[in-house]
């Protein structure tokens, strides 16, 4: 499902005590976050002054917030960003566009279920289909995924013996 606004974020501390902030991306590479010129806190646009990556945070310092104390005020403050502005590269998706999509057998068109979790593992991503039976589908693309379609709202994956959860 094509979502209009995508949660990318999520600002964990202060940094230092000059009011710059950590945020730790929701998911994939952090570098994304310092590409964006306008995140959504609390349903208000802000533009960072600055940003750069940490290890595996982002430091981020927001107009208005000059000390260690405003730093902190923002702890908890998820941040969204607009899914136009992502600019993501064909064939890339945020894991909450994919929640709720239909799966179905690349094979036989058969519905297997809905996409109920995106789970990170160190290979790769593993969706969880639930419907008659659950699935744990790994996201390898043209082995197990064969097509994304946010505007259909369907996946269709490539399903291999011992996949369902009812399976041995």
């Amino acid at each position: 499902m094509k979502l209009e606004t995508i949660n990318v974020g999520r600002v964990v501390n202060a940094h230092g005590v000059r009011g710059e902030v950590r945020v730790q991306p929701r998911d994939g590479d952090p570098s994304l976050l310092t590409k964006c010129k306008t995140f959504y806190i609390d349903g208000q646009p802000v533009a960072p002054t600055a940003s750069h990556v940490h290890k595996n945070l982002v430091l981020m310092k927001f107009p208005g917030v000059d000390d260690m104390n405003a730093a902190l005020a923002c702890k908890g403050k998820s941040l969204y960003i607009r899914r136009e502005d992502a600019h993501l590269p064909d064939g890339a998706y945020f894991d909450d566009e994919l929640l709720g999509m239909e799966v179905h057998d690349a094979a036989t068109g058969a519905f297997l279920g809905e996409l109920t979790a995106v789970d990170s593992y160190p290979a790769h991503k593993v969706y969880t289909v639930k419907g008659v039976k659950e699935y744990l589908i790994p996201a390898v693309k043209d082995v197990f995924i064969k097509s994304v379609d946010l505007d259909e709202n369907r996946m269709e994956v490539h399903v291999w013996e011992g996949m369902a959860s009812d399976e041995h």
